[in-house]
Parts: structure tokens; sequence; C-alpha cells
């Protein structure tokens, strides 16, 4: 059965839920980096510095500390081999600043030590990028015009786009595995309270990255009852 171009079960069925998801992983984010960003940690050390320390432990040592604009901008950049971190986390002496800092000094440690998922994530990059661009405006212009090939195309190009999305999950949780091993072996988190902060922290940043594929699954759902439904 075809529903027409008014009627679009699947944005009812799959989209809106993991649009409401996406909203609630990002505002339990965003309160949770508030609420512990309020909380000093006991080692007075801010971000940048605890970066660095950690960094030399792990013996990297081709990877730079940076401060970047933005909040909760913070990330690594594995092309210049730079930790971009932003003010409030690269400055900051709280729970919220180091769990971040360290979060991403475990994704440089992934970058020198090879971790497999993250080496397979990065040479999809680009290709990816162009791919999932791409794909909605094929799948629909494809729906529109009835042309079975141009859906086809889009489907496949964005399922590559879940597949990638998918495949962040691994890099980030074992970032995050890192940063609190880091934090601990450091003596950077002293109290229960400190790494119970530090974790609830990781662990609401963690979320978002599952909202971002069940939004990615729920919208390639769609696009395959939208597809079906013109064939029939």
């Amino acid at each position: 059965m075809y529903w027409g171009y008014g009627m679009d079960p699947g944005l009812l069925l799959f989209v809106i839920p993991a649009f409401i998801f996406s909203l609630y992983a990002q505002a339990r984010v965003s309160s949770t980096a508030q609420q512990y960003s309020r909380v000093m940690a006991s080692v007075g050390k801010t971000g940048a510095q605890v970066a660095e320390e950690l960094l030399w432990r792990a013996g990297v040592r081709d990877v730079q500390v940076s401060r970047t604009p933005g909040v909760l901008s913070d990330h690594y950049d594995p092309r210049h081999r730079v930790l971009r971190l932003s003010s409030g986390v690269h400055d900051g002496l709280s729970i919220t600043a180091l769990g971040v800092a360290a979060h991403e000094v475990g994704h440089a440690i992934q970058h020198a030590v090879g971790y497999g998922p993250l080496a397979l994530r990065n040479r999809l990059v680009p290709v990816v990028n162009l791919g999932s661009q791409a794909a909605i405006p094929l799948f629909f212009i494809g729906l529109i015009m009835g042309s079975g090939s141009l859906m086809n195309l889009g489907l496949i190009l964005f399922l590559g786009a879940v597949v990638f999305t998918a495949i962040t999950l691994p890099v980030e949780f074992n970032a995050s595995s890192r940063a609190l091993a880091e934090l601990q072996a450091g003596g950077y988190l002293r109290t229960e309270r400190e790494l119970a902060g530090a974790r609830a922290v990781l662990n609401a940043a963690a979320l978002t990255y599952v909202a971002a594929l069940a939004m990615a699954v729920a919208q390639l759902l769609r696009m395959f009852m939208l597809a079906r439904s013109r064939e029939d």
C-alpha cells in the first residue's frame, strides 16, 4: 500500500520518538556537565594540565593540547595531532573539565596504539560525509520521480552513514573507559564522589552517541517504509 506524499507513518513511528530521545540525551549531557562543572576536583589542576600529564604518562609525546572556541566543542584532531579543548575544559578545575579532557586523551591514546574501530572510522569519514549529504536528497528525488534506482542508491548511501554511526559507539565507550582508568591510575580522582561525578559526565556524553545511532536507524527505517509503500 502506498500512503502518498502527504502521509508518512515512518515519521511518526520511528523518527519522532528517536528525535525526542535525542533531545533528552542532549538535555542530560548539558545538565550533567553543568552540575559537575560546579564541583571542583581536589587535585587542583586544569583540564589542560591533566590532559598533558595523561598524554605523557601514556607515552604519547607528539600530541599538543590547545584551546578551541565554543562550549562542549572538545575533540581530538588526528590529522594535526592536537587535543582541542573548549575554554571551560582547558582552564577548568572541575570534575567535568577533568572528565572531558581525559576522554579526549582517550582518543589520542586510541590513535597512538592503532585502536581498530577508530582507524576504521577515520578512513570512512571522507566517504561517509559525502554519501550522507547526498543520501536523503537522492532518495526523495527518486520517490517523487518514481525512480527505484535513485531510491536504492539513497538507501545504500544512508546505510553507510548508519554503519559509520554504529562504529562510533565502541570508539566513544572505549575512550571513556580509558579516561576513567587513567584518571584513577594517576590519582586525579581522589574520592568516590569525584569518581562518580566523572563517570556521570562520561555516561551522559555517551548517551548522545546512542541517540545519534537511534536517530540514524529511525531515518533508515522510515526510508525503507516509504520505498516499500512506493512499490505496492
